[in-house]
């Protein structure tokens, strides 16, 4: 299917249906890879970029999830925070660059700042949901057991929301992406984003679509970590 998407996108250019400025060409991809891959210039922006979005990705999923989890332990602190959590998602993300570019300044921790923030937030909302769903029995039969509030959060409520900690952790893996690449949009000299940023400036569409490219492998690949954490959490909970 791929195959034949590139194979007709080629014969759309060399038939001229289509106009290569605009469009691009899968050859000319190719030998910009070619090029990246000679220079090194491909491995530097993608391991920038991938360095950002898993630092931000870990940093502000793992602590979102963790207070999104521990609002349990207190409804009235999860009343007061849940319309200031779901205003801030419903904020445009790139609304924020700007400010913590400022904060944080034009270097490499910006980025991983805006990745960070924005995983933070989806991660507390998926994981306060996740507590929200637990069956109601078990709760129940944990206090006729005389279990404390602490014992029902650490025997139930944290092993039951495992699959929503696990959704959060793959909607986490394109917000990451999203935080580091805006923040390459607005302020860098390296990164995937920039690179394609930069390229478009240019009409360089096949660098575009180089750098676009980039981007959707390292997402399969924090994809594929995201599935690596889901087993050792389900094997930890499970012993």
């Amino acid at each position: 299917m791929v195959v034949s998407i590139f194979l007709l996108w080629e014969i759309a250019i060399k038939q001229e249906w289509i106009k290569v400025y605009i469009y691009g060409q899968p050859s000319g991809v190719w030998r910009e890879l070619l090029k990246s891959l000679q220079d090194g210039s491909l491995l530097k922006h993608t391991s920038v970029t991938a360095y950002e979005s898993i630092l931000g990705f870990i940093i502000g999923g793992a602590l979102g999830s963790a207070i999104g989890l521990l609002l349990w332990l207190s409804p009235t602190l999860a009343k007061v925070s849940r319309p200031v959590m779901v205003a801030l998602n419903g904020v445009p993300k790139i609304a924020l660059a700007p400010l913590i570019i400022v904060w944080f300044g034009v270097g490499i921790e910006s980025k991983i700042a805006i990745a960070a923030i924005i995983c933070f937030i989806v991660a507390v909302i998926t994981a306060y949901s996740g507590t929200q769903e637990i069956d109601l029995d078990l709760i129940r039969l944990m206090r006729s057991l005389g279990a404390t509030r602490w014992q029902t959060f650490t025997k139930v409520v944290t092993p039951g929301s495992v699959p929503w900690l696990i959704s959060g952790f793959r909607l986490n893996v394109g917000f990451a992406l999203i935080g580091a690449v805006v923040g390459e949009y607005i302020s860098a000299d390296v990164g995937l984003g920039y690179l394609v940023y930069y390229s478009g400036t240019l009409y360089n569409l096949n660098a575009v679509w180089l750098g676009i490219f980039a981007l959707m492998l390292l997402a399969l690949l924090m994809d594929y970590l995201v599935g690596l954490i889901e087993q050792k959490l389900r094997g930890s909970f499970s012993n």
